[in-house]
């Protein structure tokens, strides 16, 4: 089955999740998203939810807050915003809501119950994380919720690792099964249909190596059963070639043959050679060889999926020196409008 194109799959969304396994690059690859979406006119927040400070180090900005912070201001009117949602004031930001404890929260705060809800509570850290999320992408300029315009066009948001990424986002579904009435039922309900909204879709990043792919098909298949709208599939980090294809593959001919050749090439160029040297070129040329069709291999994994794929290339300096406006062009070039 043909993957569908990234302009169409983007169409209209306004939450997108990115997800990938640790050290794919996913939190650059967000703020690349966010800041590529911004570009195009956009008021975007890009927000993390594992306290790790990801989105300040990608654009060396000082740690985020609890607060909203402007990061990038876009020629074209757009505006690219990062948020650090922590658990504790989100957790007291939800009873001041429903509850309107007022100085209470506070007590329960000095009391531990905060600490014992967002850290040893099974799931509640990720419902309130997800809950923020929500109320940032219906948020509006409006005193009510649905008045007014919306305060952001598009959300995107780092979310946890491909391994726990289904849970991480279908664990409202289980707090509203247990939670039968009353506004913890209707909040967890309301933040369910949100994810499998068709508005929202979920990016998996991942590198041409065995484990990320292996682990990016699992998280597919497991997110398209729990319902939520599939993106795209980023493979990061692409590395082109070092030396051409046919050369590559003349690598497989007979031994003394190729050494010759590789002989009186050194020799044209004025280097003296001799077996050491030879068959040490050699050896690194076809374990690159054997590298580059490995990665052929998992790419044509990557398709099988069905997905829309986006490449991004391997920066030599990283996110520094305007790495990520690099990607940014990159995911723009493949169909982010």
């Amino acid at each position: 089955m043909a993957a569908p194109p990234l302009a169409r799959v983007l169409d209209g969304v306004r939450l997108h999740v990115v997800t990938g396994k640790g050290g794919t690059g996913k939190t650059t690859v967000a703020g690349a998203l966010g800041l590529a979406l911004a570009r195009t006119g956009r008021r975007v927040l890009l927000v993390e939810v594992e306290n790790r400070q990801g989105i300040s180090q990608t654009f060396g900005v000082p740690p985020l807050g609890t607060d909203e912070v402007r990061l990038v201001q876009d020629p074209s009117g757009g505006e690219l915003w990062g948020l650090s949602v922590d658990a504790k004031a989100a957790l007291l930001e939800y009873l001041q809501t429903f509850y309107k404890l007022g100085r209470a929260g506070g007590a329960l705060e000095r009391m531990g119950v905060v600490d014992f809800a967002t850290t040893i509570a099974p799931g509640v850290r990720d419902v309130l994380l997800t809950g923020k999320v929500y109320e940032a992408v219906g948020r509006t300029t409006g005193s009510k919720r649905g008045q007014g315009s919306l305060a952001w066009d598009a959300v995107v948001l780092d979310a946890p690792p491909t391994g726990r990424v289904a849970r991480f986002l279908g664990v409202n579904e289980q707090v509203a099964g247990l939670a039968r009435m009353g506004p913890i039922h209707s909040q967890a309900e309301s933040i369910t249909r949100m994810l499998r909204d068709r508005r929202s879709v979920v990016h998996v990043v991942t590198l041409l190596e065995e484990m990320p792919v292996q682990e990016s098909a699992d998280a597919v298949a497991e997110l398209t059963a729990g319902g939520f709208g599939m993106g795209a599939v980023v493979v990061n980090q692409v590395r082109e070639p070092l030396v051409p294809a046919d050369l590559l593959g003349r690598l497989d001919e007979d031994g003394d043959e190729v050494e010759e050749r590789v002989r009186a090439d050194l020799a044209a160029v004025g280097v003296r050679s001799g077996a050491r040297t030879v068959g040490g070129l050699l050896a690194e040329g076809r374990d690159h060889a054997a590298r580059i069709a490995l990665e052929r291999d998992l790419a044509a994994e990557v398709e099988a999926l069905g997905l829309a794929t986006v490449r991004l290339p391997a920066l030599a300096s990283g996110t520094d020196d305007g790495g990520v406006a690099v990607l940014a062009d990159e995911l723009a070039a493949q169909g982010v409008a």
